[in-house]
């Protein structure tokens, strides 16, 4: 059986895949084995550097579709849901290449140098793809030098006498996650909100209202709880807020008695914007998305492809509009660095001084799936990576402080 695995390169690199993959199905089911992810992790990169070149473009294909079959989810909403079975195969393609760069060489130690490389390749500024994360549910630390320590104590034993084989896996517990502290929370009573909307039922206009009055009933619940904050979930005021003026006025006399953070859509200068709203003491503050989603709110491609595919398969929607540079609130003498849904899982965000992030997202474009599992496996990743605090509200799933 095992000289069998050992000769089939489609097994071996579903293996790869699997290992590659588990700790995320692992957290999906909220099911934490650290040892288990620790032993999978590292077999996973191991057998990336030894197994055969056709292995490796096999474990990159179905690697892309463990990680990213959903991504496909959201087209159905643009009525064109024919293409979700192309989008995942794309994926399952694009990572086979990737990976595929270390088919190249069958020298253990030239595979490891390009497996580090590939750590830093954000294609299109998709950056949900990195390695290190392997290792957030693990004993070993998510920093890059402890990547480059395990990646060098899998590929000594190559080089070295059988005698002394296995001695360079020793390395490993330099790789170690030893120095964690935990951060800490905020000095304010936070209500994290989180709303279980249909994507196909959120934009309707018949369920405008119902929506609204939802989140002023959510408001005013958290006042007479004695919240200091409350924070709903990415657009979850369907309309460009800053045209209702209305709205603005009902939610500024809220909050008067408590601080308010939500998403909506905001329209300048015939432009559209992803932001968050700060209401807090009858005055408004607005956060514009400083990173958006690839090919979600934005085509990362020239402007004639970007014209295409709009019309093609986004209704002619036009593209949303960046903001410059990251917003922070400042709630109650707290500051806060905001971040919208994808913005929370870049390191773009994190950026500067910043010790509390407040997060918002919208996942119903992507439920049921590992989406929200992924995502919060992310920010925990940024979370550790950059010692912050993230309070994060969204629709459908994920909404929790991450610490």
């Amino acid at each position: 059986m095992l000289n069998y695995i050992k000769n089939n390169d489609i097994i071996l690199g579903l293996i790869s895949a699997i290992f590659f993959s588990t700790f995320i199905y692992l957290s999906y089911f909220g099911i934490s084995f650290k040892l288990i992810n620790t032993l999978l992790a590292i077999s996973a990169l191991g057998l990336f550097l030894y197994i055969p070149k056709k292995a490796i473009l096999v474990a990159g294909f179905f690697i892309g579709i463990f990680w990213f079959y959903w991504v496909g989810y959201s087209f159905k909403y643009n009525g064109v849901g024919w293409m979700l079975p192309i989008v995942i195969f794309t994926f399952g393609l694009f990572y086979s290449l990737l990976f595929g760069l270390l088919a190249l060489t069958k020298e253990v130690y030239i595979r490891a140098v390009l497996l580090f490389l590939i750590s830093f390749i954000e294609p299109f500024s998709w950056n949900w793809m990195q390695i290190e994360l392997i290792f957030i549910d693990s004993y070993i630390g998510i920093l890059k030098y402890q990547l480059v320590i395990v990646l060098l104590a899998l590929s000594l034993p190559n080089y070295i006498n059988q005698k002394y084989k296995f001695i360079p896996l020793l390395l490993i517990i330099l790789a170690l996650d030893i120095n964690y502290k935990p951060q800490q929370e905020a000095p304010i009573k936070i209500k994290l909100i989180q709303t279980d909307v249909k994507q196909n039922e959120k934009w309707l206009p018949q369920n405008q209202l119902t929506q609204v009055l939802n989140n002023i009933k959510y408001i005013e619940k958290a006042i007479d709880a004695n919240y200091d904050l409350v924070v709903l979930p990415e657009s979850t005021f369907p309309l460009f807020m800053n045209k209702y003026p209305s709205l603005y006025e009902r939610l500024t006399l809220l909050s008067k008695k408590i601080s308010i953070v939500a998403g909506a859509l905001y329209r300048e200068n015939n432009l559209n914007y992803n932001v968050s709203y700060l209401f807090q003491n009858g005055d408004v503050k607005i956060a514009k998305k400083l990173v958006l989603v690839p090919f979600g709110e934005y085509i990362p491609l020239p402007k004639f492809a970007r014209k295409f595919i709009n019309d093609t398969f986004f209704a002619s929607q036009p593209d949303f509009v960046p903001a410059k540079k990251p917003t922070d609130f400042m709630i109650k003498g707290v500051k806060f660095r905001n971040a919208i849904c994808y913005e929370a899982t870049t390191q773009d965000i994190y950026v500067g001084e910043v010790k509390y992030v407040l997060a918002m997202s919208n996942n119903a474009w992507f439920t049921p799936s590992i989406e929200p599992t992924l995502q919060k496996l992310l920010m925990r990743y940024y979370s550790k990576k950059n010692h912050i605090t993230i309070y994060h509200s969204a629709n459908t799933a994920g909404t929790g402080i991450i610490r």
